[in-house]
């Protein structure tokens, strides 16, 4: 005979509340600047640190997820005019040094 264990699942909200330890190092790298500006601005509106921001951003990517939903999108089209940003996807990995 045997004894099965039943898995619990946890709730969305369960979920979205848990944390995770990890360890962090500090990094420095160059980056487009008015790129930069929008993302700094964007941190501040979802109340993040800018490298929080970028963690959350870069893990979504990773499972070929989208960070955003329609409202930051919004947000982040308003940014990038505000800061002049008139780079798209299509600029990735093409840009050099003025």
């Amino acid at each position: 005979m045997s004894t099965s264990k039943s898995k619990k699942t946890k709730s969305p909200a369960a979920a979205a509340t848990e944390t995770f330890v990890v360890e962090r190092v500090q990094t420095g790298f160059r980056m487009e600047k008015r790129m930069l500006k929008v993302l700094k601005a964007l941190a501040e509106y979802h109340d993040l640190a800018l490298g929080d921001l970028v963690e959350g951003i870069v893990l979504h990517a990773f499972e070929g997820k989208s960070a955003f939903g329609a409202q930051s999108l919004e947000r982040i089209a308003d940014l990038k005019r505000i800061y002049g940003l008139e780079l798209g996807a299509e600029a990735a990995h093409r840009l050099t040094e003025a």
